[in-house]
């Protein structure tokens, strides 16, 4: 099992300093990644509802703090040597996609190779809105983007004619250091990004609270495996050429928590044996990938949980 970070480029995020301490120290806690999420704007009035929690409220709605995501992974890339960097999901939409290729290969190329690029559709309409992209075709603009992105990185002379995006007679340079692409985890829970995943990632990155879907706890992502190796058999893909990964979109607690409905545990929460267990449990049905919310209220308190996580689970997980 490879154990991440997961940060939100708010609250406790909104320093240099603060993601610099909490980069570095999970670097020496030996966390494999590091993720940052993504949102440029924040509407005043928001109506759409978030997917993943109860009601669908939004815990930023009224904060409006948010880094730029791409600029947060370079900054990462600069002060780590080893921590892979996740962009936990990239809305592909939101960017033109030829700067976001190159944006994205210049990353891969100075952090020797450390990107990974978790992407999803999105949800929030007043978001797409205020940037003039495409919010009712975002699934079928997804797709392009990604093929876009995927002709310029392997093509000698990159091509493309789609909807959404068209280019030749160009020279794409530098393409990314990872060949042929940086790992691509499609995030989502349903079957459109299943398909997505299928067609053009190299893994799933479900999330595990989406109200419609919920993979909160082994037994409930089991199905969804299932589902999933079901569709890649369908449309002759291996299954074993899709990484499993889950973003646990809670912070992991020294203390047991119920999930939602009340039926177990909250995974990532108790004793660390119990998150040992949840561990093995996920690793049990083919997860190979599991992003964790840090917590923490400051940045010295952030960088020990870090420490004592990677002493008590992720050193004992091995």
């Amino acid at each position: 099992m490879q154990f991440g970070i997961s940060t939100l480029s708010r609250s406790l995020y909104t320093s240099r300093e603060a993601y610099l301490s909490v980069a570095q120290s999970a670097e020496q806690a030996c966390f494999d990644f590091m993720s940052v999420n993504d949102h440029i704007i924040v509407p005043t009035n928001l109506g759409s509802a978030y997917p993943y929690t109860v009601g669908g409220g939004w815990s930023a709605a009224e904060q409006g703090h948010c880094f730029d995501q791409l600029v947060t992974i370079s900054f990462l890339a600069g002060c780590t040597s080893q921590l892979r960097l996740l962009t936990s999901v990239m809305v592909v939409p939101y960017r033109p996609p030829i700067q976001t290729a190159k944006m994205l290969a210049t990353i891969d190329v100075l952090s020797n190779g450390r990107l990974i690029l978790g992407v999803g559709a999105g949800w929030m309409e007043e978001e797409f809105r205020a940037l003039d992209a495409p919010f009712k075709e975002r699934g079928a603009a997804t797709d392009e983007y990604i093929e876009a992105y995927k002709a310029l990185w392997t093509q000698d002379r990159p091509h493309y004619q789609g909807k959404f995006v068209s280019f030749n007679d160009i020279i794409f340079a530098p393409q990314p250091l990872q060949k042929p692409t940086p790992p691509i985890w499609i995030g989502g829970e349903g079957q459109a990004a299943m398909r997505r995943t299928i067609k053009l990632g190299t893994g799933w990155y479900p999330g595990n609270n989406n109200q419609r879907t919920l993979f909160d706890t082994p037994s409930r992502l089991a199905n969804g495996v299932e589902k999933h190796r079901a569709m890649a058999e369908q449309a002759d893909r291996d299954p074993a050429t899709i990484d499993i990964g889950l973003n646990v979109q809670g912070a992991f607690k020294w203390k047991a928590h119920e999930n939602n409905d009340g039926t177990a545990r909250r995974m990532f929460t108790g004793s660390s044996e119990d998150m040992r267990e949840d561990a093995e449990a996920l690793a049990a049905i083919g997860v190979s990938n599991v992003a964790l919310r840090l917590g923490g209220e400051t940045i010295t308190e952030a960088a020990e949980r870090v420490q004592r996580f990677g002493e008590e689970v992720i050193a004992k997980a091995q």
